[in-house]
C-alpha cells in the first residue's frame, strides 16, 4: 500500500486517525499522510454514513470501537497500531506538501524514542485562514509516551524539551456551519469542566470575570484576527464565550458537588472521599 517504506522497523510511521461520520472529510486526511506512512489506522467510534467502507477502500486498517470519549479512543488507536512510531491527525486535518516531504525525511533519523515532533496547525473560519496557527506534538513513540488520559485537548505526554518542530503546515478543516461550532464547544466546554471538578480545581470568580475578556484581547488584538473582518471579529467571540462557558459550567458542577456534600452524612462522605480511596467519587457521563 506504502510503497516509499524506508528504513527498518524500527523507524517506520503507523498513522493513527479516529472517525465517526466522516465519510466527506477522511479520503483528504489519508491522501494527504500517503508519502510518508507505512500504515493508516482508522478507527470508528460508530458512523451511521460511509465512512468505514471508505476508509477500507482507501487501503486502511479500520477497526469499529464504540465511543469511549477521545483520549481513550486515540489510546485504542494507538495499540492497533504495527509500529511504535505514532503520527496522529484528524479527519478534517490534511498534511501539506511540506510537511509530508519533511515527514518521509525524517523517517531514517528516528532512532530516539524520547524525541517527539510538532507540526504547526492552522485553522479555518467562515472561508477564510487564520493566520496565527498553533504547534501541536503530532509524531511521537509510543514505547516513550502515551496519550494522556484527559477528557478533552489530549495529546502525548511529551517534555517540551524533547520536542522538535517540523516544517510546513497541518491545514485544519475545523469549520463547517455556526450551528457546528457552537454544537462543538458546547460539548468541550462540557468537558472542560468535568476536567477541572475531576482534578478538584478551585472555582474562582475572577477565572469568570477576566478570562473571557482577556482571550479576546489575545485572539482579536495579539493574534491579529482584527485584520479578518467579520471571521476574525465571530471567533475572538466564539473564544471568548468557550472561557464563558467553562468557567460558569465549572462553578454549576462545584456548586452541585458542594450542595451533595452537604446532604451526605459524614460517614458516607469520608468513604466517598478520593483522596481516601485514591480514586474520584463520581463517574462522567
Amino acid at each position: 500500500m506504502h510503497p516509499k517504506t524506508v528504513g527498518s522497523k524500527e523507524n517506520r510511521i503507523s498513522v493513527v486517525i479516529i472517525a465517526q461520520n466522516d465519510e466527506q472529510r477522511i479520503p483528504d486526511a489519508v491522501a494527504s499522510c500517503r508519502s510518508f506512512a507505512d500504515e493508516i489506522v482508522v478507527v470508528d467510534g460508530g458512523s451511521e454514513d460511509g465512512t468505514v467502507a471508505t476508509a477500507e477502500a482507501l487501503g486502511c486498517r479500520v477497526y469499529e470501537n464504540a465511543w469511549p470519549g477521545y483520549a481513550k479512543q486515540r489510546q485504542f488507536g494507538e495499540n492497533q497500531a504495527s509500529y511504535d512510531w505514532i503520527f496522529v491527525i484528524d479527519t478534517d486535518e490534511v498534511v501539506d506538501t511540506k510537511l509530508a516531504a519533511a515527514l518521509f525525511k525524517l523517517k531514517p533519523e528516528l532512532t530516539d524514542p524520547t524525541s517527539a515532533y510538532s507540526v504547526y496547525r492552522i485553522g479555518d473560519f467562515l472561508g477564510r485562514w487564520l493566520d496565527k496557527g498553533e504547534y501541536l506534538v503530532r509524531l511521537y513513540n509510543r514505547r516513550a509516551y502515551k496519550i494522556s488520559d484527559s477528557l478533552v485537548h489530549e495529546m502525548p505526554d511529551v517534555k517540551t524539551s524533547k520536542i522538535v518542530k517540523l516544517n510546513g503546515v497541518l491545514w485544519h478543516y475545523g469549520f463547517r456551519s455556526i450551528n457546528d461550532h457552537v454544537n462543538r464547544f458546547n460539548k468541550y466546554t462540557d468537558l472542560e469542566a468535568q476536567t477541572a471538578l475531576r482534578v478538584r480545581k478551585p472555582f474562582r470568580i475572577a477565572n469568570l470575570l477576566f478570562r473571557p475578556p482577556a482571550r479576546f484581547v489575545q485572539k482579536y488584538f495579539l493574534h491579529g484576527l482584527y485584520r479578518k473582518g467579520v471571521a476574525g471579529f465571530a471567533v475572538a467571540i466564539f473564544w471568548m464565550m468557550y472561557e464563558f462557558l467553562a468557567c460558569f459550567k465549572h462553578y454549576e458542577l462545584t456548586s452541585a458537588r458542594k450542595r451533595l456534600d452537604q446532604h451526605q452524612p459524614s460517614s458516607a462522605r469520608k468513604a466517598a472521599d478520593p483522596e481516601k480511596k485514591g480514586e474520584t467519587s463520581y463517574a462522567v457521563q
